[in-house]
């Protein structure tokens, strides 16, 4: 059940900068959800480069203003690549703010 999960259409800007979160997020405030669920192809390259720091300040923003974030979708061309994105993958999955899964249905059944 996605009753408090904003989702996010797959069209629309790239999820690049930190204002881009607040604008997400500014979206979503008001509505009753404590989840965004934001498409794979909607958050740029450089999120899923770890190097960048832009995973990091964007999952901030939603972790300081209490929403969890689930990427959706099919990563692994960027976790083929690299061996500290699979890490932090898996250990963002084992957390409560930051899931990556496949489709809604898997975000649905880890939210039961």
């Amino acid at each position: 059940m996605l009753d408090d999960v904003h989702v996010c259409p797959s069209d629309g800007p790239p999820l690049r900068e930190e204002r881009d979160a607040l604008d997400l997020i500014g979206e979503t405030w008001g509505r009753g959800a404590t989840w965004v669920a934001v498409p794979a192809e909607r958050l740029h390259d450089d999120f899923f480069a770890l190097t960048t720091g832009v995973a990091g300040r964007i999952t901030q923003k939603f972790a300081n203003y209490g929403l969890g974030l689930a990427v959706v979708g099919d990563i692994s061309r960027f976790t083929a690549a690299s061996a500290a994105l699979r890490a932090w993958v898996a250990e963002s999955n084992r957390g409560r703010e930051l899931w990556f899964v496949r489709d809604l249905d898997e975000l649905a059944a880890r939210r039961t």
